[in-house]
């Protein structure tokens, strides 16, 4: 068990899907034990309940939280809804000291903000990771405030590196990063959720559907990380002249596709910062 994570100790303030996801990508890697980490919720005991049988880790509601509890924890994970964050961390900024490490999964929410919120600088790390977490595979993008000392940089970056790959950025570029991999998952399943459709349509069974879709889009992408390859040419080299895959191809053309596509990223993209804005407003209006 690597040393750097093996002592810590991490409360995660919310205990939603990439609350687990990370957790359960910890875990299985065997990073910490689970009696180091705390998840918490606001009301929803019977996701706790599930949190502390599948896991073994600690379990609790946030109004339940002593001061105690909080600043004996190294990470401080933000894993709430965007729409309680500003309340949230005006709530826990008299609770929390600077030494710990601050970790944002909140859409759209900027460390200006979270400073903002608690009134003073802190050592934050901004991320937008996605859901492949939870199995290994997941793409996560890292911000880092200015206080943000080398030892937590390398923390947040061991507890991503868990759960798949890591890009650390400017957080200028993470609302376009959530555009493309943040909310990218959904974009996959909506495509492969349209290919057994239109396999079960043209007669294949749904089971067999699914299976030749899941095997085909799990080939794809191993493909291109495999070589190293442009997508663009991996497509045109399997796109024969006049063949099956262009008439294909053209047909999504006609139903503007890549537009379609680009637009839905940059719109992701949009809507981050849209929320990011919404929270900022809340924080002028609660200090």
């Amino acid at each position: 068990m690597p040393l750097i994570l093996a002592t810590k100790k991490i409360i995660f303030i919310g205990a939603g899907s990439m609350a687990e996801a990370i957790i359960s990508g910890l875990l299985q890697k065997d990073k910490i034990n689970p009696t180091q980490i705390l998840a918490l919720n606001r009301s929803n005991h019977v996701k706790l309940a599930q949190l502390q049988s599948q896991y073994d880790i600690q379990v609790g509601s946030i109004g339940e939280l002593t001061n105690e509890t909080l600043q004996a924890a190294d990470i401080v994970v933000l894993a709430m809804k965007p729409k309680d964050a500003a309340q949230a961390i005006i709530q826990l900024k008299t609770k929390l000291h600077n030494k710990q490490l601050l970790i944002s999964l909140i859409a759209g929410l900027s460390i200006q903000t979270i400073e903002a919120l608690l009134g003073t600088s802190f050592p934050i790390a901004r991320t937008m990771p996605n859901t492949s977490s939870s199995i290994g595979l997941g793409s996560t993008g890292l911000s880092f405030s200015a206080s943000v000392e080398s030892s937590q940089q390398g923390l947040a970056t061991e507890i991503f590196a868990s759960v798949g790959e890591v890009f650390v950025i400017e957080e200028s570029q993470i609302d376009i990063l959530t555009g493309v991999s943040g909310c990218g998952p959904a974009y996959v399943y909506y495509l492969m959720e349209a290919m057994i459709s239109g396999g079960i349509q043209g007669g294949l069974s749904p089971e067999m559907a699914r299976d030749l879709t899941v095997q085909t889009v799990l080939g794809a992408a191993s493909m291109v990380k495999a070589t190293q390859t442009d997508p663009a040419i991996l497509r045109k080299n399997v796109t024969s002249p006049n063949g099956a895959t262009q008439a294909a191809l053209e047909t999504m053309d006609h139903f503007h596709f890549t537009e379609g596509v680009e637009k839905a990223v940059l719109r992701a993209s949009e809507r981050a910062n849209e929320l990011g804005a919404m929270i900022a407003a809340d924080a002028i209006k609660l200090n």
